[in-house]
């Protein structure tokens, strides 16, 4: 029998994002594989983790297209992108806790294309005088990273309705990132 590549991802993508520390053992069982399975497949916890983090960087590229970033206003299309992402959100969350993932020269470049192309959404938006000037592109971008990873921790532990992780990540960003006349 072939084993599902996928299917373990992603069992080892939702183990994860729950519990950070689980071990190879515990992502062997929640994916239905003995250990000597999942180590064939994934030499350690390192090679499961980049794995993951390829998913997750085709997760978010796909969400940033179906979310159209380059049309309309900036502000409806950082609407669309945090709908897009929620179900990716979880991943996210764990991959931004995993900091081998950025350092040295091994970081993958999907990150980099990612951030380009969060970078020039904000960027437009404070052309088209939607959002602030005085915060810079990359820190809006760090800033809905961080919300999205926020977002997806609180509505795994129950203390967010999963109805509301769109529109409370989208109100605090753009709240705080629209430009107001004085």
């Amino acid at each position: 029998m072939a084993l599902d590549r996928d299917h373990v991802l992603r069992s080892a993508a939702t183990l994860l994002t729950r519990k950070s520390t689980a071990t190879m053992d515990e992502v062997a069982k929640a994916a239905g594989i003995s250990r000597a399975t999942l180590h064939r497949h994934f030499a350690g916890r390192d090679a499961l983790v980049r794995a993951l983090e390829a998913l997750g960087i085709a997760e978010c590229e796909a969400a940033l297209d179906t979310a159209r970033v380059d049309e309309g206003p900036a502000g409806e299309a950082v609407h669309r992108l945090v709908r897009a992402i929620e179900p990716a959100a979880g991943l996210l969350a764990f991959l931004y806790t995993e900091n081998q993932l950025f350092e040295g020269e091994q970081q993958n470049q999907g990150w980099a294309r990612m951030d380009e192309r969060l970078t020039a959404l904000f960027r437009r938006g404070q052309e088209t005088g939607e959002f602030r000037i005085d915060l810079t592109p990359a820190w809006l971008t760090e800033a809905l990273y961080g919300l999205l990873a926020s977002g997806a921790w609180a509505v795994s532990e129950g203390r967010v309705a999963a109805n509301d992780f769109t529109y409370m990540i989208v109100e605090l960003l753009l709240g705080g990132a629209r430009r107001t006349t004085p």
